[in-house]
């Protein structure tokens, strides 16, 4: 199992007249991790089932392997899904199936294997999780955390290509939230599958994804290497991760741009941007994280575009790692603005948009795809985590 490349271009979903958000455009790096930001409302988990064809968006593409899930049949629609694996937020768990037999759904209802086969692909992704030995437990008997974990296994069971995690952090706290956070990592590396994480939880955002996005006011304001939203210094931004009233995000709609500015003014200078974290590592005994190659790689091609204070933090991460030097200067950065404004020349309230998916012109190589140095994997270890 290996991930494979997302590419959304311009996408745009509404429910009759009310627009959920507009010109949604990114692409997820095959392999590596992502992260969805915004506030409540403003369709994270919309977007997750517009990616997967339970929804259907007005304008736009989804791309993956050569098919636009938007304009394909039905029948290549239903064969492309079974690249998708989901964790909903709840686990999604049939509560008159134990365990085993919820895990094993799928693969009676899509695939012609043996129950001796289905008992042993089980048997392998509860243990990847560390459920072994709870198969026979209904979901009511067991905690949260636990029917997160049994979600989780059920989507890993058709081996996907694509994860997506909506809210895997809802519910639980933060103990078990960073047990999880490490677990979701240990997979990345055992399955090297595309993982999307939409979540609300800031320590997530901090320690887990390779890129980072943000929904803000029915556009994507921010998409790209996890550096860049992490050393921003977008009010939206510095408001949303540091978790304080004072800002652009109001409790039920999003202020307008004076009453913002005059609450930060009385405020007075709030603190900046919380201390960058460094991302997760794989458990001990874990096979290497094949992203990380590619990763290193694709962002020190596209470095130049970058933020300067994202630049700096990436130099930092990757001391050892060369730098390619652009002749005649950097490229230009999409700017669109974070208070909802129309793309457009760069201006103090703009924000970079850069996309996993950009990167240098042709004729300077454009990003690769190679795995980069690393240390052959251990083995093909597995997780057995604390049970929440």
């Amino acid at each position: 199992m290996a991930g494979v490349e997302v590419k959304v271009e311009g996408l745009s979903k509404s429910f009759g007249r009310a627009n959920i958000w507009s010109d949604v455009t990114l692409t997820l790096p095959p392999g590596e991790v992502s992260v969805l930001l915004g506030p409540s409302g403003t369709g994270k988990s919309v977007f997750l089932k517009t990616l997967i064809g339970l929804l259907k968006p007005e304008k736009g593409s989804i791309v993956i392997n050569g098919v636009d899930l938007v304009r394909c049949s039905e029948s290549k629609l239903y064969e492309i899904r079974k690249l998708f694996g989901v964790l909903f937020q709840d686990g999604a768990l049939f509560g008159s199936m134990n365990l085993f037999d919820n895990i094993a759904f799928p693969l009676r209802e899509h695939t012609k294997k043996s129950e001796a086969q289905i008992k042993d692909i089980v048997a392998e992704k509860m243990d990847l999780v560390g459920l072994t030995g709870d198969e026979r437990k209904l979901p009511g008997e067991i905690s949260g955390g636990m029917r997160k974990r049994a979600g989780l296994a059920r989507a890993l069971v058709l081996d996907p290509e694509i994860i997506l995690f909506d809210e895997p952090d809802s519910g639980l706290d933060p103990v078990r939230t960073a047990y999880l956070n490490q677990l979701i990592i240990d997979l990345n590396a055992q399955t090297d599958a595309t993982f999307l994480i939409v979540t609300h939880d800031i320590n997530t955002a901090q320690t887990v994804p390779d890129n980072i996005g943000m929904l803000y006011r029915k556009h994507l304001s921010m998409f790209g290497p996890r550096e860049v939203l992490l050393t921003s210094e977008e009010p939206v931004v510095s408001q949303f991760l540091n978790g304080r009233r004072q800002g652009p995000i109001g409790m039920s709609e999003e202020k307008d741009t004076a009453q913002a500015q005059r609450e930060m003014a009385e405020a007075g200078e709030l603190a900046g941007l919380p201390e960058m974290k460094p991302q997760l590592e794989v458990s001990p005994g874990m096979p290497e994280r094949k992203a990380v190659g590619r990763r290193r790689e694709r962002v020190m091609q596209m470095l130049h575009t970058l933020p300067a204070a994202a630049q700096e933090e990436i130099r930092r991460s990757y001391a050892n790692e060369p730098v390619p030097v652009m002749a005649g200067g950097a490229l230009p950065v999409r700017k669109q603005g974070l208070l909802g404004g129309p793309a457009g020349p760069a201006g103090p309230d703009d924000t970079d948009v850069i996309r996993p998916g950009d990167g240098p012109p042709a004729w300077f190589g454009g990003p690769g795809n190679g795995p980069g140095p690393q240390s052959p994997p251990p083995g093909p270890g597995r997780h057995r985590g604390m049970r929440p």
